[in-house]
């Protein structure tokens, strides 16, 4: 209850006023109700523009406009149990990753804001999701699943089902709890907009690439990431040793090739010097930088490597900026929130 007084959920939420921004490139949304009554809610991924969204308002902003979601769909949960029972009070999720961007999730600020909020939802909303669909999953999504369950109960994780790009194997599944006429044409519904949209979008914003007429602190600067660059000569490894002293660890990485392509692969050696390899080995190749995550454990030493032992011919120009950060379990989220940031552009 004192989180809850903190943060003006039972107060000023409900008639806080967002930054427009929020109002117009936050995706979510409901279509209905499930066959026992709960709001079905909606979220497309394809239009969550975190970085532009951490651009343009605060962590605190963003954070608020989800509480204010889930506390009015609680309220409209609550209504609906009157009427349906007691299984009505839960909720029924859709997340759709069509276009998921691991990029955006491996910059730390846009990583501490999910973690954070999987840390409030998980102390403050225990247990009111039902069932929660994540469809059109890529492969990377597995990746970064592995990290962001550690901070999730058991409860939240049973209730999770994935799937990946079939349409039809996911949207069965999905009515089977939800009838046609509550959902959108494209999550096997028969809903559409009054213009024939079948996402509904209407209902369900889809957010969208926020505009840089909202950006209140300097992108540029900010991107102008200072990578280590090394040439690893034909026949020879790069290989870069990273200390890992806790369980619950993240390797991140970020690095292109400036030509051509290299051998990539992450090593693990442990205290009792037994050694196997974590991820890859796999080819990359020059074109857009690669990005990844990778859960790690301690104490133990990983050894990412770059390897150009194939190459007789070429050497290759790599650039990098890898790191291990520390778990993340505790922030605190009961700190006050901080003063909302404001526009000035």
């Amino acid at each position: 209850m004192k989180w809850r007084e903190k943060w003006g959920v039972d107060t000023s939420l409900a008639s806080w006023q967002a930054p427009e921004v929020l109002e117009t490139h936050f995706p979510s949304g409901s279509t209905g109700f499930d066959k026992e009554g709960s709001p079905v809610i909606i979220v497309p991924f394809l239009g969550l523009d975190i970085w532009g969204l951490l651009h343009s308002v605060s962590r605190t902003d963003i954070i608020r406009m989800v509480l204010r979601h889930l506390e009015n769909y609680l309220a409209i949960a609550r209504k609906q149990a009157i009427t349906h029972g007691p299984n009505a009070l839960k909720m029924t999720v859709i997340f759709d990753l069509e276009g998921f961007n691991m990029r955006q999730y491996a910059w730390k600020p846009a990583a501490e804001l999910v973690f954070t909020l999987l840390q409030i939802y998980e102390a403050n909303y225990p247990e009111i999701l039902k069932i929660c669909f994540i469809v059109n999953a890529p492969k990377v999504f597995s990746l970064a699943f592995s990290v962001v369950k550690k901070f999730m109960h058991e409860y939240t994780i049973s209730k999770i089902r994935i799937f990946g790009s079939d349409a039809k194997k996911w949207q069965e599944q999905i009515l089977t709890v939800v009838d046609k006429d509550q959902l959108p044409v494209h999550f096997g519904g028969t809903m559409v907009d009054e213009n024939g949209d079948p996402r509904c979008s209407s209902v369900v914003k889809p957010g969208g690439k926020v505009p840089k007429k909202y950006y209140a602190r300097n992108v540029a600067a900010e991107s102008t990431k200072e990578y280590t660059k090394v040439t690893v000569k034909t026949g020879e490894k790069h290989i870069i040793d990273l200390l890992c002293a806790e369980d619950e660890s993240v390797l991140k990485w970020e690095f292109g090739v400036d030509s051509h392509d290299i051998k990539f692969s992450i090593k693990k050696k442990d205290e009792d010097g037994n050694e196997s390899i974590v991820h890859g080995p796999r080819k990359v190749s020059e074109g857009p930088v690669d990005v990844g995550v990778l859960p790690v454990a301690g104490p133990a030493t990983y050894s990412v490597i770059f390897d150009n032992k194939s190459s007789f011919l070429r050497n290759k120009k790599i650039y990098y900026d890898i790191l291990i950060t520390v778990p993340m379990r505790d922030l605190n989220i009961n700190d006050s929130p901080e003063e909302t940031k404001t526009n000035e552009a």
